[in-house]
């Protein structure tokens, strides 16, 4: 950590990066940074104190204040940004954080090293670590027996591990293939003359690589999806000597058994830290008395026996409060409780999360799990989906979302606190929620916060609502011949007059109407599309294209020629590559009923969802012909959203259908292309759907084709245009593109390509750059000469 920015509570703000920010500190908090200068004196006079804190944190530890921080640096401010590391919010708010990263070697290699027990798998760690091991990961034959039920893919063999056996996931990284080779060999030599359970088998494949660490971070998750609605999932990490690694993973193991936990452990084994897992149901006298005996078990073990740290990389929180003491001793415990009182005299922050008075607080105040819907019910309140949110900025994350949905399962019927959190929810949890599901990639318990949120949509919605939505559906066509017209219009004015009339217009109705149903012009919108499809044939095309309805209706930016359209472009550029395109008659009024799905429409999607499939098998001719889509949310759409959706009949329709979105066919289609002048660089943005795909690095290899560099700016997530809710909530997208929007500030490219027409009418809106389909520049760079 380089610098950060905080928040005392009495108001003072730092910048540690600043221009005199030490002597800005001093003369804003006296008393504070005299107290911490008295407090390092204090520690270099106990030399025997201070070699203790030496020690402590040669392995990891974070029970507790940083006291290596009196140890490391000499001055006020210095010291206190180190001890603000790990303090949880307790003695200050941190609003900004500035990191040294180091480079990433360029090549990976991965391997699993199964052997008969943790203690044979702790006995390779030194000799692998010594070899350069980026990461050794320790795991038990049971937690593997369990993945390999929930992780498709992952190696036959783990089914047959016995429980008690040990299990090692290393990785390696260098910038030479030479010298990756070099290293597999060396670590095969380390086990040659060790009883393997299996050989061990380098791999460096991105797809197996991604699983192996999928397993590992995901067998947290499989507990949590598999207890009892209305358990908790507690998750602790304690540190052993690095040396002791197997006789602390075996004794931790055993007194879990003793308390009736599941004895699975798993964790860093090349620095002794291991994480394990309770589920139990804290609100019942029985389960926390036996849980109180665990941690007095858990206490004397890792403290008096191994010397070690009873929190290793999380945070100290309440249930470690009351040993904070028992594993630092007195003197340091006291001059923790010093260094609280001078940074938040009143204690306004955190009360009870690193210190305590109350030694029961850890067995007091639970909180509780009621049952709320199945698909969100098992969230464990991890925070892993936050950062992927696009309403993270603005509203709501799902785990706060999921929270108080908690929170209202858990007030009376009439009661005023449940009256507001529903009132709120409306538009903070329900309106603002981009349904894109993206929060479920990263959720350990697999939930989509969205599929929850669409349960709340279908909820709201009532029969008069649902036979205007079939309807519309039923008339597709004239909508989007309507939608069409008014885009139209809207484009007339636009050139005419400018658009900021039409958002002056559009706001008085939003207000007047609703914010929800009106939608708004937040900035300029893009042409018509043209009504007539590009000319093809039947005869000799190798696939079915549908255009999407998005594409049907809107086209290009204002500042562009209305044509060539996007069909236009992905018909002459598969001509050009031998793979001619075929464009049903009747292909308006066809849609991937995404449109009535995220709205909770459930009649109207059944319909289209019918129909899409129908449509599909006949120009197909019965599944013989691949049908290429050109927006990926619609792939998506009409290849796994759908299937909630369809019968069985239909169901079993589609499954004999090969659909294909236009980024694979395009990548398929590159081989017999030739690429002239590529570009310097290109700016991508790789949408929730074409995530959900799983096409995202083709999509990345496609732009890496039609220029030197391709740019994704970090923090790159789902743009949050949700097709309409970019029109209707315009925050929403400004709030889901803050950090994407940020990096392009900072980067000129050459051109802005997407996959999807509605993420880039939001981009644009958002970010302020002409976002287009990456087939636009493909078919440009490979005309001929």
């Amino acid at each position: 950590m380089r610098a950060l920015t905080f928040v005392l509570p009495s108001g003072t703000i730092i910048d540690t990066q600043a221009p005199n920010a030490e002597k800005h500190f001093a003369a804003a908090e006296p008393e504070l940074a005299q107290g911490l200068l008295d407090l390092r004196a204090e520690l270099l006079a106990d030399t025997e104190l201070a070699e203790r804190v030496k020690r402590k944190y040669q392995i990891r530890n974070t029970n507790g204040y940083v006291l290596a921080a009196f140890l490391d640096a000499e001055t006020p401010l210095e010291i206190f940004r180190r001890i603000l590391v790990g303090s949880e919010g307790t003695l200050a708010f941190v609003s900004e954080v500035v990191f040294e990263t180091l480079p990433s070697p360029r090549y990976a290699t991965v391997a699993w090293v199964p052997v008969p027990s943790i203690a044979d798998a702790a006995a390779l760690v030194p000799g692998i670590v010594a070899l350069g091991a980026e990461a050794c990961e320790l795991m038990g034959g049971a937690s593997l027996q369990l993945a390999q039920k929930f992780f498709p893919g992952s190696p036959e063999y783990w089914k047959d591990l016995p429980a008690d056996s040990g299990a090692l996931l290393v990785e390696f990284r260098a910038d030479d293939l030479d010298e990756l080779t070099k290293t597999e060999n060396e670590v095969e030599d380390l086990v040659k003359d060790v009883h393997m359970l299996h050989s061990v088998d380098f791999h460096r494949d991105h797809e197996t690589m991604a699983l192996d660490w999928e397993v590992r971070d995901g067998l947290m998750g499989l507990v949590g999806q598999m207890r009892p609605a209305g358990r908790a999932l507690v998750i602790e990490d304690v540190c052993f000597p690095p040396d002791r690694i197997a006789e602390g993973a075996n004794d931790l193991m055993e007194i879990l058994g003793k308390h009736k936990y599941t004895p699975s452990v798993a964790g860093h084994a090349a620095y002794g830290n291991l994480h394990f897992t309770m589920v139990t149901e804290l609100g019942k006298s029985s389960e926390q008395e036996r849980y109180s005996a665990f941690m007095e078990d858990l206490v004397h073990l890792v403290v008096d026996k191994y010397d070690g740290s009873l929190k290793a990389e999380h945070g100290t929180g309440i249930n470690m409060a009351p040993f904070v003491k028992h594993e630092w001793g007195e003197k340091a415990h006291e001059m923790m409780w010093r260094l609280k009182r001078l940074a938040d005299p009143h204690g306004v922050l955190g009360k009870n999360v690193m210190l305590s008075e109350d030694d029961g607080i850890n067995l007091k105040e639970f909180k509780t799990t009621p049952p709320i819907e199945d698909v969100a019910t098992h969230c464990i309140e991890c925070g892993f989906c936050e950062p992927h949110c696009p309403s993270r900025n603005v509203t709501l994350t799902p785990r706060q979302r999921i929270v108080l949905r908690r929170e209202m399962a858990r007030q009376e019927e009439g009661s005023p606190v449940l009256a507001a959190l529903q009132s709120d929810y409306e538009y903070d949890g329900i309106e603002t929620c981009a349904v894109d599901g993206t929060c479920q990639d990263a959720c350990p318990v697999d939930i989509n916060t969205g599929a929850l949120i669409k349960e709340f949509r279908r909820d709201e919605s009532t029969d008069r609502r649902e036979k205007i939505a079939l309807r519309v559906a039923e008339h597709w066509a004239q909508v989007e011949t309507l939608s069409r017209g008014a885009i139209g219009a809207a484009d007339i004015v636009q050139q005419t007059v400018g658009t900021g009339l039409l958002t002056g217009i559009t706001d008085v109705l939003r207000k007047a109407i609703s914010t929800d149903l009106m939608p708004a012009v937040p900035g300029p919108m893009p042409r018509p599309a043209p009504a007539k499809m590009p000319s093809t044939t039947r005869d000799g095309a190798v696939a079915v294209y549908f255009p999407a309805c998005i594409n049907r209706i809107f086209g290009r930016d204002p500042d562009q020629d209305r044509r060539p359209s996007l069909p236009q472009m992905l018909v002459e550029v598969s001509a050009r590559a031998g793979k001619p395109l075929w464009i049903p008659e009747d292909v308006a009024g066809n849609c991937c009923a995404t449109p009535f799905s995220s709205k909770g429409y459930v009649e109207a999607d059944k319909w289209m969802a019918a129909k899409i499939v129908d449509s599909f098998w006949r120009w197909s001719e019965e599944g013989q012909l691949t049908v290429v889509v050109d927006a990926a949310s619609c792939t998506l759409g009409v290849t796994e959203e759908i299937k909630d959706f369809l019968d069985d009949e239909h169901k079993a329709t589609l499954e004999k259908l090969k659909i294909v979105d236009s980024i694979q066919w395009c990548a398929d289609l590159l081989p017999a292309l030739t690429i002239n002048r590529p570009l310097d660089r290109v700016a991508v943005h790789p949408t929730c759907s074409t995530t959900h795909l799983g096409i995202n690095e083709t999509l990345e290899s496609l732009a890496g084709a039609l220029a030197h560099e391709v740019y994704i700016p970090v923090g790159t997530t789902c743009c949050g245009t949700a097709g309409d809710r970019a029109l209707l909530h315009p925050e929403l997208v400004v709030s889901a593109t803050r950090e994407e929007k940020a990096g392009l500030d900072e980067t000129p490219v050459d051109r802005y390509l997407s996959a999807n027409r509605t993420c880039e009418m939001g981009l644009e809106q958002a970010t302020g750059r002409s976002y287009e389909s990456f087939v636009y520049l493909l078919e440009e760079l490979s005309r001929p000469s």
